[in-house]
């Protein structure tokens, strides 16, 4: 006997500002394996202090060969995301990530209720999301920052400058 479909969708007109981010960490070297999961017990104390604007952690796997480990966060707006990344213990494991990726890749892409989307692809060399179908370029200049990259986000001093990261 057919069993009726039960079709729901949710109301999002309280949330005119809601962000989703897709986040992406990939075991590159053996090395990594170490990076990727030293970085889940630093993840689970950071949500649970539950930052403000953080509205819903999802933890994923995407890969067991190569590990290939993901979340998903909701946030209620561009400004409390961009918020978080430049407050500790964020700013710290971005600025030691991009000296030092640890044998791992790093990605997210962020969508936002306006329209706007941005991404970043750091030691990812297999294509994925975005980088499947769009031109791949360097992340410089306008590119570098995410607050750059989405339309209509506010533009926020980065976490490491490009100078500070590359030189002069």
């Amino acid at each position: 006997m057919p069993t009726r479909v039960e079709r729901r969708t949710v109301d999002l007109s309280q949330y005119p500002d809601l962000v989703v981010v897709y986040l992406g960490m990939r075991v590159n070297r053996l090395t990594g394996l170490k990076t990727l999961t030293g970085f889940g017990p630093k993840i689970s104390n950071s949500v649970a202090a539950q930052p403000d604007g953080l509205l819903r952690h999802e933890n994923f796997v995407l890969s067991l060969f190569p590990m290939h480990a993901g979340m998903r966060q909701y946030w209620r707006d561009m400004d409390s995301l961009l918020a978080w990344t430049r407050s500790e213990p964020h700013r710290v494991w971005w600025k030691n990530f991009l000296r030092d990726s640890g044998g791992t890749g790093f990605w997210h892409e962020t969508y936002t209720m306006r329209g706007g989307m941005e991404a970043i692809y750091d030691d990812i060399a297999a294509p994925l999301g975005f980088m499947s179908f769009a031109p791949v370029i360097a992340a410089r200049g306008s590119m570098f920052t995410a607050s750059h990259r989405v339309a209509g986000a506010e533009k926020a001093v980065p976490v490491i400058s490009e100078k500070e990261l590359y030189g002069p």
